[in-house]
């Protein structure tokens, strides 16, 4: 895979200043630069092979020339030239077996380094990955319980609403039962009214009817009557009186009842809109301890 320059720049002097910080005594490793260059990690291995290669060669050639011996020996026998040649030539292959056992182990480590470097990169995925699936889930739990106690505010306000408009019937009827009661009033005073007259009309019938007893037995009879419709329609208006009281206490009571209810439904809702307001700041806050991805 070809590298642009600036990649392969900035990931070389990321290396060589790892390299001096350690004294020039050990390779940095691939995972290393990849964070001090902030690339990926196809490209720091890639770059890395490169540099690593660039030091090595760096090193002293092994120089291939005649020894002395056979400068010493040009007189003597091709055997002894030859044994000379061979020797120089297993000097040369023992050299260049020695390089690329050096490249080999050079390579190896590399390998290694790159296999400790993707394991690092995904055990730390596998971290991020947990930890951005547990705030989600808290996030989620945070949404969840702002709808439950938004559904809760709003049953809340429309039991308010529903005990105000029960409150206001019960205000209505406590009102329709007092003009009740002041109109039975007034048709009590009637009453008494009629019953004074009746009483006022009994008493004189009876002194009609015992001046002339004999006479007005029929007149005594009629009166007796009007008198005991007078006190049936007296007894009646009581009781009408006596019950439209009674209904006048209970409306009032009910009102009371309602009026005590409104209170409360309204101190809740004031609770649930404290709860609303305290699970909307811990949802922001939570979203805002995401951390950025690497």
């Amino acid at each position: 895979m070809e590298l642009n320059k600036d990649t392969r720049d900035r990931i070389f002097s990321a290396a060589d200043s790892l390299y001096e910080q350690a004294g020039r005594e050990s390779f940095p490793t691939v995972d290393a630069v990849r964070k001090a260059s902030k690339v990926n990690m196809n490209d720091a291995a890639t770059a890395m092979k490169q540099w690593r290669r660039a030091q090595t060669a760096q090193a002293a050639p092994v120089a291939i020339t005649v020894p002395d011996a056979v400068h010493q020996l040009h007189s003597q026998a091709l055997a002894a030239l030859w044994q000379s040649a061979q020797d120089t030539a297993n000097e040369s292959l023992r050299a260049a077996q020695a390089g690329w056992e050096a490249e080999r182990a050079e390579a190896e480590t590399l390998n290694k380094q790159l296999g400790d470097a993707y394991d690092a990169q995904a055990t730390e995925l596998e971290t991020a990955c947990r930890q951005i699936e547990e705030l989600s889930a808290q996030n989620h739990a945070e949404q969840a319980r702002s709808t439950e106690l938004a559904q809760q505010l709003q049953e809340t306000v429309n039991a308010k609403l529903a005990a105000e408009s029960r409150a206001t019937i019960a205000e209505q009827r406590a009102i329709e039962i007092d003009r009740r009661a002041a109109d039975l009033r007034a048709e009590l005073d009637l009453a008494h009214q009629d019953a004074a007259q009746v009483r006022s009309e009994v008493a004189a019938l009876r002194a009609k009817a015992e001046s002339a007893e004999e006479a007005h037995q029929e007149q005594r009879k009629t009166a007796a009557q009007e008198a005991h419709r007078a006190a049936e329609r007296l007894a009646a208006t009581q009781m009408e009186r006596d019950e439209a009281r009674k209904e006048v206490g209970k409306a009032r009571e009910e009102a009371s009842n309602w009026r005590g209810q409104v209170e409360a439904l309204k101190e809740q809702q004031r609770g649930l809109l404290e709860a609303v307001k305290t699970g909307r700041v811990a949802g922001t806050t939570s979203e805002n301890e995401i951390p950025k991805d690497r």
